[in-house]
């Protein structure tokens, strides 16, 4: 997967979130988690395409770490939308797989950088 690729997947990802927000209740529950959840799940797209365009392999590291834990934190607010039971599972698990996927797609991307900085040339 190129980065064109996952800039378009953590796109959809945010609008996915977006749409899912768009469903939670207008209880305060509902609205906290909806607030929490639509920064994180944006932020993933948008600080991903800051980390492609990082001016050198220790800014883009860096900015790899901010997609992983923007990310994880989707993951855990969709985990207490599922823990709350405001939404049905089934509608919350695709989009928290995806959030877990993500992680991983980065964490292992932010791995492979890491050693390509440390790998002399």
């Amino acid at each position: 997967m190129d980065k064109r690729d996952l800039k378009e997947r953590t796109k959809q990802f945010a609008l996915a979130v977006l749409k899912l927000v768009d469903e939670l209740p207008p209880t305060l529950k509902g609205r906290l988690i909806g607030h929490q959840l639509g920064d994180a799940g944006t932020s993933v797209g948008a600080n991903y395409r800051a980390a492609c365009r990082a001016r050198s392999k220790n800014e883009f590291i860096s900015k790899l770490g901010t997609v992983i834990e923007e990310a994880d934190e989707s993951a855990f607010w969709l985990e207490l939308v599922i823990g709350t039971q405001i939404l049905k599972r089934e509608r919350v698990l695709p989009l928290w797989q995806e959030a877990s996927e993500i992680t991983a797609i980065m964490t292992q991307s932010r791995k492979t950088a890491e050693s390509n900085l440390k790998t002399p040339k």
